[in-house]
């Protein structure tokens, strides 16, 4: 086979992208399994027509048996696809003659391309759905271990890249499952949400009631049924919330996972090392490396979803009842998106059950700043003594002198004069120990596991 007939294999096995190569996702959006779709709304118009008495029963029946991937030519329905503009007007054309003559006028009566199409991607956006939501749902599951197991692990919290005050990697991890489950909730509101299309022409279902349809409603009712899809108010072949709406919450999603990965890529550095992915990625060059892949193929996804989403906002300005363009540019980056994130919730789920939290080395790392990790604490407790003015002079000169003497903000606070006038009872290892300032870190981290 040459590389160029290679190439134009239906499926696309993703060579360049593997975030989502090899995922539930990626054969729940490949071109089959678009076909199948695109099937299945067919069969399905059919049988909802017959259930209102508007097509034979045998004929609902004949649709339905030849609606099969696999008795089509994908790569020819693709060719074909280039002379209306979409697959499924060769797509009619060669189920008519495989349901034969004498059922063939009911295939795809009344609908037209757009009405298949829209009720495809629902179906493909619904099946894609599911499948992420497992993996979030395995993601939420492993966080919510690692934030009770290390509920009182602490560690730095860092601002701006720099130590601030002590936190607990629970807290972290807690955090990271709250966006988890956002996406989660979100995703779900979404796929709950997905309505099937039909509309006919120009959207008035003229041609259903022309076919015999007393009540086009009651139609459309049906049709939504046979799918498992939600009952659509008007048709929405120019009003394309549903797509606006999977590109919000696939947008979200993808953010949300990023966040999580790039943490981990952060503390995971060989000079951080206070996380490790289970097992690591290999590379081409250096044997001794163990690559954070999982992490790394999130934040990518994190980076190329928000101008997906971007152009699925922009087809929302789609003139008059049929648009030409707006429609069309909405197919490859809808299915990306499912494709990235699907592929990305796949990683985060391997990540986070996976992930090992190094607590000697958070531990070690909160010495690093010889005490000043809990400056302001002791800002907080001086000040009722000294001044707050002045409680803020001396910490500041203190920390100087703490990199200057490579001493540590304890023993010089020791030292100091004015606080032994005070004649306070200071327990110093106590106020500087930051083990002991996490502040409400383990009562968050239990009130964020609450949430289910």
């Amino acid at each position: 086979m040459t590389s160029a007939r290679a190439s134009a294999r239906s499926d696309d096995p993703g060579l360049l992208a593997p975030g989502w190569a090899g995922s539930p996702t990626a054969s729940a959006t490949a071109d089959t399994a678009y076909l199948q779709a695109l099937l299945d709304a067919e069969a399905a118009l059919t049988r909802a027509q017959a259930a209102l008495d508007l097509a034979p029963a045998e004929a609902a029946a004949a649709v339905t048996a030849a609606a099969d991937a696999g008795r089509f030519d994908v790569r020819s329905l693709a060719e074909r696809a280039r002379a209306g503009g979409n697959p499924v007007i060769p797509l009619v054309a060669d189920l008519t003659k495989a349901v034969g003559e004498e059922h063939g006028p009911y295939v795809h009566r009344g609908a037209t391309s757009q009405d298949i199409m829209d009720t495809a991607t629902m179906l493909v956006a619904v099946r894609a759905l599911d499948l992420i939501l497992t993996d979030l749902d395995r993601t939420e599951r492993a966080l919510a271990r690692l934030a009770a197991e290390h509920r009182d692990t602490a560690m730095p919290g860092r601002t701006l890249t720099q130590h601030a005050v002590p936190t607990t990697f629970g807290l972290k991890a807690a955090g990271w499952r709250s966006l988890v489950l956002d996406a989660r909730d979100r995703a779900r509101a979404v796929r709950d949400g997905l309505p099937a299309q039909l509309g006919g022409a120009a959207g008035t279902l003229a041609a259903f009631s022309a076919y015999g349809a007393q009540d086009p409603r009651a139609l459309t009712a049906a049709f939504a049924r046979e799918l498992g899809l939600r009952e659509p108010l008007l048709p929405w072949h120019t009003l394309r919330t549903p797509i606006a709406d999977l590109a919000g919450c696939l947008a979200f999603a993808a953010g949300a996972l990023g966040k999580v990965a790039v943490d981990v890529l952060v503390l995971g550095r060989t000079e951080i090392a206070e996380v490790t992915e289970g097992s690591g990625g290999g590379s081409s060059a250096m044997p001794h490396k163990a690559n954070p892949v999982r992490s790394t193929l999130i934040a990518a996804a994190a980076r190329r979803a928000p101008q997906l989403a971007a152009t699925l906002y922009g087809s929302l300005a789609a003139e008059e009842e049929r648009p030409a363009g707006a429609w069309h540019a909405e197919w490859e980056p809808l299915r990306d998106l499912l494709r990235l994130v699907g592929g990305a919730a796949r990683d985060a789920a391997e990540l986070a059950e996976g992930l090992r939290v190094n607590a000697d080395t958070m531990r070690e790392h909160l010495g690093l700043t010889h005490g000043l990790v809990v400056a302001e604490r002791l800002s907080a407790e001086l000040a009722p003594v000294l001044g707050r003015a002045r409680a803020k002079e001396l910490l500041s000169e203190l920390a100087g002198r703490t990199y200057a003497e490579g001493r540590s903000l304890r023993e010089l606070l020791s030292e100091q004069p004015e606080l032994k006038a005070t004649n306070l009872d200071l327990d110093l290892d106590d106020l500087t120990d930051p083990a002991r300032y996490t502040g409400s870190a383990g009562t968050l981290t239990d009130r964020a596991l609450e949430r289910r």
